[in-house]
């Protein structure tokens, strides 16, 4: 008789985003007559670029003729997408990143709930909180958690970092010594982020205690900021502690193209084992690359007209963000994020929980947004709004939650 994985039992409801469609669906069905804005999920609005569009168009053509078509990917990525990150995203800020410490994927999310796999069941974790669900589920589903609280919705074997306004919803060192350490910067959920100086403090701890970071860095394309680091290898000794997770999907609109890439530096060791040659194995056996089209298609983001055109497409979410937080900080509402991230991180007013102002917001202005406590026991009486809607959408929703 067959068993199954009975650590998918332990997890605790439902998945936030799946449970967040299935209400808006049930509101729409009910009110048909109501247009439902939604700035919840974090998905794209913006077609994709020209340039990236004019490159799909050629290398599908590639694919007719038996000279230029293409089967496999390389597990990996192929050279001349590697090559272009290497480029594009390190060596023009200074930092040393080689070809082979890049591993081209389908998307930030896969990895981020993958990497897991090459650490030991044993490792603890420590993780935001709030968080991105993804981080901990996924390693609730290896067995790594231990027992779930109902009532403080807590792991046993996790140990949080409450990120609050106390400290400006930056982490700080565990008292707990983790042996991984999930970070997210510019942030997801709260749409914060931190310094150089801030990120050197938590590179310098993990080699201390001999820890391993895992950094995601999915929204650096939104920095402003001068002081805000753009990848953690920016800071002295991060290619000893740190694996980066990076995607197409938020800086180029790649969410239904499907486009990221993980870097794991060679001079990352445990035992004298190369968490570099485990990843470059675990990819080799499980996964047949991301496909060349969509590869090429990356490729076009570095090119010149491509960084232009996706420049002016990041401008215009920020924009949307600008637009949420004057608006809703003109109507009385505690707003955090939106200057470095495409998030907006609001106090629910009237000391409604997290989902009694989702309902509200759904009922009232048929606004959707994210239910900060999905994201963690810290993010009750918080709630998540994205500028990753239309600009039009988006001046709507701030009106009508004004006139709330």
């Amino acid at each position: 008789m067959y068993k199954i994985n009975d650590n998918y039992l332990k997890l605790p409801g439902r998945y936030l985003f799946s449970f967040i469609e299935k209400k808006v669906a049930a509101f729409r069905e009910k009110h048909p007559d109501k247009k439902v804005i939604p700035l919840g999920i974090g998905d794209v609005t913006q077609p994709l670029a020209p340039t990236i569009i004019n490159t799909l168009h050629y290398v599908v053509d590639e694919m007719k003729n038996a000279d230029t078509f293409k089967g496999y990917a390389p597990s990996s990525g192929y050279e001349f997408l590697r090559n272009a990150i290497v480029k594009g995203d390190y060596r023009s800020r200074d930092v040393d990143i080689s070809i082979d410490e890049i591993f081209v994927s389908d998307g930030a999310k896969c990895d981020a709930g993958n990497i897991q796999e090459i650490f030991s069941i044993d490792n603890k974790i420590a993780v935001c909180d709030p968080i991105y669900p993804v981080y901990l589920d996924t390693n609730v589903m290896a067995g790594r958690t231990g027992t779930y609280d109902e009532t403080t919705q807590r792991w046993s074997d996790v140990i949080y970092m409450p990120c609050t306004p106390d400290n400006n919803f930056a982490p700080e060192l565990p008292k707990e010594t983790p042996d991984i350490i999930y970070l997210c910067f510019p942030n997801n959920p709260t749409g914060t982020t931190i310094t150089k100086d801030q990120l050197q403090v938590w590179v310098d701890y993990a080699n201390r205690v001999g820890a391993v970071i895992i950094y995601d860095a999915a929204y650096e394309a939104y920095i402003s900021e001068d002081n805000v680091p753009h990848t953690i290898y920016e800071c002295e000794g991060a290619k000893t502690c740190a694996i980066e997770l990076k995607s197409f999907s938020k800086n180029a609109g790649f969410t239904g193209v499907r486009l990221g890439y993980t870097v794991v530096p060679k001079d990352l060791k445990r035992s004298n084992v190369s968490l570099n040659a485990l990843w470059a194995r675990r990819q080799a056996t499980k996964y047949n690359g991301a496909p060349y089209i969509v590869q090429r298609a990356g490729e076009a983001v570095y090119s010149k007209s491509g960084r232009e055109q996706i420049k002016k497409q990041i401008d215009y979410y920020m924009n949307n963000a600008k637009v949420i937080c004057e608006g809703l900080r003109s109507a009385g509402y505690h707003v955090f994020g939106g200057v470095n991230a495409p998030y907006i991180w609001l106090k629910t007013p009237n000391d409604m929980t997290s989902w009694e102002f989702f309902d509200y917001l759904l009922e009232n202005a048929n606004v959707v947004g994210t239910p900060g406590v999905g994201f963690g026991p810290q993010g009750e009486g918080y709630f998540r709004l994205t500028a990753f809607g239309t600009y039009e959408n988006t001046v709507e929703a701030v009106e009508r939650i004004k006139k709330l």
